[in-house]
């Protein structure tokens, strides 16, 4: 049965997703070099030898260009797999990597597939979001693949969403299995939102 959470959410996600279409190839160009920047400059604050991080899609604010960079400066990177399930499966990025279409139409590494454990080792996760709240709360797409990984890790490094700087908002409806992120990476600011569960 649906509530009225879910049909906010579900109001919500399609508004933003139209206004992530609207976006023009140069706009989204400017943004992914921008947040490559931003994650750069995470990557080293924080100090991470090995994060996850994940390929966007056309409309997502771009995370291509970073990933690349990180691998070819030997950091571990682990991008996600989905699985039927509702289970996540890692792969590492190479800096030649083939990608293909994954369950829900979304790039995917071609790799060799690791287990949904393999990301407990990471410093770092960098995941993607349809909008965050100013106190941290996170709303992806509505499949749960990123709430049921964070909720399950005994040891939860930081975790920031990519989103663009129109998608942090005041308030988010929420439900028992969202998940907050550490904070946020937008194209013009690293914003930090709630502290990591340690």
């Amino acid at each position: 049965m649906s509530t009225d959470v879910e049909h906010q959410k579900r109001a919500l996600r399609a508004e933003l997703r139209e206004r992530r279409q609207l976006l023009s190839d140069a706009q989204r160009e400017t943004a992914a070099s921008a947040i490559a920047q931003r994650l750069d400059n995470l990557v080293e604050t924080l100090g991470a030898r090995s994060i996850s991080c994940f390929l966007s899609s056309t409309t997502e604010p771009g995370t291509r260009e970073f990933v690349t960079g990180a691998v070819r400066r030997g950091i571990r990177v682990l991008l996600p797999i989905t699985r039927a399930d509702g289970l996540l499966d890692w792969a590492v990025a190479t800096e030649d990597d083939d990608v293909v279409e994954g369950l829900f139409g979304l790039p995917e590494p071609t790799g060799e597939v690791l287990g949904p454990i393999a990301v407990n080792d990471v410093d770092l996760m960098i995941i993607p979001a349809a909008a965050v709240d100013r106190g941290g709360m996170r709303m992806g797409w509505g499949r749960g693949y990123f709430d049921k990984t964070i909720g399950s890790m005994e040891r939860c490094p930081p975790v920031y969403a990519v989103i663009y700087d129109s998608e942090v908002l005041d308030l988010l409806p929420r439900e028992v299995h969202d998940q907050p992120v550490t904070g946020v990476v937008t194209p013009t600011q690293t914003l930090l939102l709630s502290h990591p569960r340690h």
